[in-house]
This record gives structure tokens, sequence and C-alpha cells, in this order.
């Protein structure tokens, strides 16, 4: 007779090695690393498609705002409705090779004429109808009889998706008077604030 052995199992402990875990230190410089890369995307999409800031260069808009202003701009403004009359707009003007930004505020409207005449500016609508435009952001101290840069009368009003500009020291801007309507494609954004120097601080 053959005698078998029961032969019992190792008992083996098949635990999984526990998870490395980070130090508190290691774990506090990931979440920094995460917060600092998620603060520049946002920061970078808002800079593209949001908000810009632009520095003030030159008097064309004195005394509204003055050389080295800078003003905030919402990018966002003219995708989502028209420009206004009285907005306050960062335009980009190409000029053969040369490339700028100016700061001038909407004065007419697609379908408008302009005009300008002893310092006092008329609108007439596509309607006929025409009427004097009251504009309280002019410093009457510097709009002046003899500072208003003389009188305009344009052949055409203004063309579809186009609007005219000037700046708020008529006798100091080169404006649509002299570079005519400004295509809406050509506008930055709508300037709404001067955030410095601290003490020039306004909505516009």
């Amino acid at each position: 007779m053959s005698e078998t052995a029961d032969v019992a199992p190792e008992a083996a402990d098949a635990r999984e090695p526990a998870p490395r875990r980070l130090s508190p230190g290691a774990r506090a410089f990931v979440d920094w690393v995460v917060v600092v890369a998620i603060a520049l995307l946002v920061a970078v999409v808002v800079r593209t498609f949001v908000l810009a800031h632009f520095v003030v260069d030159g008097s064309s808009m004195y005394s509204t705002l003055e050389s080295g202003d800078r003003v905030f701009v919402n990018k966002l403004s003219y995708r989502l409705h028209d420009p206004n009359r009285g907005d306050v707009v960062v335009l980009h003007q190409i000029t053969g090779s040369d490339e700028r930004d100016l700061i001038k505020r909407v004065i007419g409207l697609p379908g408008e004429r302009v005009e300008v005449i002893s310092c006092e500016v008329f609108i007439t609508t596509a309607d006929g109808e025409r009427r004097r435009l009251v504009e309280p952001y002019l410093d009457q101290s510097v709009v002046t009889p003899g500072n208003c840069g003389g009188d305009y009368r344009p052949d055409a009003p203004v063309p579809e998706d186009h609007v005219f500009v000037m700046g708020d020291n008529r006798g100091g801007s080169q404006d649509s008077r002299v570079i005519g309507p400004i295509s809406e494609d050509e506008l930055v954004g709508r300037a709404f604030v001067v955030f410095w120097p601290r003490d020039h601080w306004q909505w516009l």
C-alpha cells in the first residue's frame, strides 16, 4: 500500500505593496505648480480674447486721456454688439508698412453723414434727419474756435460695417476726417477704464 501525504499549501501573504505617498512638502509643491499653470493659462486666454491694456501715446484725446495713461480694453465688446456712438475705442491702423494702434471716440455710425461746421458736429441719419451732436466729454478750454481742425463736409455717408472716429482734442487729432471711416474689423475693442496713474482713474 502506497502512502500518501497531505501537503498543506503554504500560506502566502499576498498583500499588495502600499502606494507611495508624497510628503507634505512635495504635495504643496505640486499644488503650487498646478495653480501657477492654471493661472498662466487663464491669463493667456484672457489676454488673447477678452482683455488688453493700452498705453496712451500723444494728446489726441486730451483732456479725456493724457499721454501715459493706461486703459483696459474689452476685446469682446464688438463680438457681442455693434459699436455705439460715444464709445472710446482702440483701433489698429495699417498704413503702408507702418502699423500702429490709435485711441479715438466713435462719432458716426454706418449710413450716417458726419459734418463739422464751426467746431460743432452734425449727424445726418440714413432717414435724412439732421441734428447737432451734444458732446459733454469735450473740454471747452481745449476745443475752441481756433483749435478744432476746421470744417469738414464729406461726399458720402459712413459705409456699412464702418465707423467715423474723432479725437476729443479736435485740433490735435488725426482721425476719420483725414484717414476716413474705420472698418469695424480694425477695432481692437472698447476702452472702458483708466487704471493708471491712480489719480487719473476714471470710467470711460
